[in-house]
């Protein structure tokens, strides 16, 4: 008995993914209930169980008496005759382990031994499978649509069912028929919450990191850290866009996650349901970013503030249905994608615009030039000049031909005054 005893142990701890451990502890238990059911208390019964051979004793701690008309309580006391029986060096107030027999147990008895067994056993089923998959929180997982309850969808997870609610499904995969029954499909896992009746499990369709993460497994340079994804902004089941970095200078980050053929970008457009992926480089600069954020279409100026993080875009005349997009998805996803808020015009339209030209910019620049040369002058007429440099000025000498020149001139311009006269 136990062989198969164990037998069995080991296969629901393969099964189930129950330690054994926990599966002795149930044994153990429900033979105290057992004991219980039978005798009608169990303070004092011990039951040991071998953890290798799956042998079991089960005895209770009674306390000798001097003889049998002492004994109040069969349970608690045993008489000192009937203790030396057991043991030999038997005294009077003496503990003495008195072996029971389980076999003696009536069906109730073991009938509730039994549902404390399986009682164990579910619990440590459900935590098992709650540990397990609450390892998966936000991460993907792979499962079977079953059913459809309501209007939310019942996938079956392997060993436990999840719940995809109507407002995490993908608005045309559900008109589209997506969620087949049978159907196999990939899963973000929001959720793992630890109910009575086993582990709750609430996955999305519409998560951008379900994005993220189907990136980081089939591009290898993202596993490995070579490429980073930097930030990502989705509408799920349109198009998502997805700015990567590299810090690698001899690894292009768009190319790798697009792959040869763009055969990597391709596995996670179809895993999507043809949903749309621009892959972007990221920059530090704001205004390369935001440029990069708006392609496919063209960029004529980006004006940035990093501390209002706020962009004044213009395009040309013919890129600004582009740059916008249908129904302002392009500019939309760009603004989440690069946390900035951004105001795109056309050229035509940035003539008028104030903050959407050059000169804007320029005005303010020599306005600070103007006001910069006026305080050099300031300061430069307030300039004190020294006594001694003054003296140094009287000292200059003159050289004596220079003297007689000067007189000469003196003479002849007062004999010119006296003809005159």
């Amino acid at each position: 008995m136990s062989k198969e005893l164990m037998d069995a142990l080991d296969l629901l701890e393969k099964e189930k993914n129950i330690s054994k451990d926990s599966l002795f502890d149930a044994i153990e238990n429900s033979l105290v209930t057992a004991c219980k059911n039978n005798f009608g208390k169990a303070e004092n019964i011990r039951v040991e169980v071998d953890r290798e051979n799956c042998d079991f004793k089960c005895y209770a701690e009674k306390t000798v008496v001097e003889t049998a008309d002492d004994v109040m309580d069969p349970m608690l006391e045993i008489s000192l005759d009937d203790a030396k029986k057991i043991s030999k060096k038997s005294k009077v107030d003496d503990i003495v382990n008195v072996p029971l027999n389980s076999k003696e147990f009536g069906r109730i008895a073991t009938q509730n031994a039994k549902n404390v067994i399986l009682q164990k056993i579910r619990e440590e089923e459900r935590g098992a499978i709650y540990n397990e998959y609450y390892k998966k929180e936000h991460d993907i997982v792979t499962g079977v649509i079953q059913r459809y309850v309501g209007k939310n969808i019942s996938i079956n997870l392997g060993r436990a069912d999840a719940i995809l609610n109507e407002n995490e499904q993908v608005e045309s995969e559900a008109k589209s028929g997506f969620y087949k029954p049978t159907s196999r499909i990939r899963l973000y896992v929001l959720e793992v919450k630890n109910g009575s009746k086993g582990p709750r499990i609430l996955v999305s369709r519409t998560h951008p990191d379900l994005v993220k993460r189907l990136f980081e497994q089939e591009v290898a340079e993202i596993q490995d850290g070579t490429v980073e994804i930097k930030s990502i902004a989705r509408e799920a089941g349109s198009r998502t866009k997805i700015a990567v970095y590299s810090n690698n200078p001899n690894v292009d980050a768009v190319g790798a996650c697009v792959g040869v053929n763009g055969a990597r970008v391709n596995l996670i457009v179809d895993e999507l349901n043809g949903e749309k992926i621009d892959v972007i480089n990221w920059d530090e600069n704001p205004g390369n970013l935001i440029q990069n954020a708006l392609s496919p279409a063209k960029i004529v100026a980006v004006f940035a503030d990093p501390d209002e993080k706020s962009a004044k875009v213009v395009v040309p005349d013919y890129q600004l249905s582009l740059a916008i997009g249908k129904e302002g998805q392009n500019a939309r996803l760009a603004a989440r994608l690069t946390g900035y808020k951004i105001d795109i015009k056309s050229e035509t339209q940035a003539k008028d615009a104030p903050g959407f030209r050059m000169e804007d910019y320029l005005d303010d620049e020599e306005d600070y030039d103007e006001e910069y040369e006026e305080g050099e002058i300031e300061e430069v007429e307030e300039v004190e000049v020294d006594d001694a440099e003054i003296e140094e000025v009287e000292e200059v000498e003159v050289d004596d031909a220079e003297i007689e020149e000067a007189e000469d001139a003196e003479i002849e311009v007062e004999e010119d005054t006296d003809a005159e006269e």
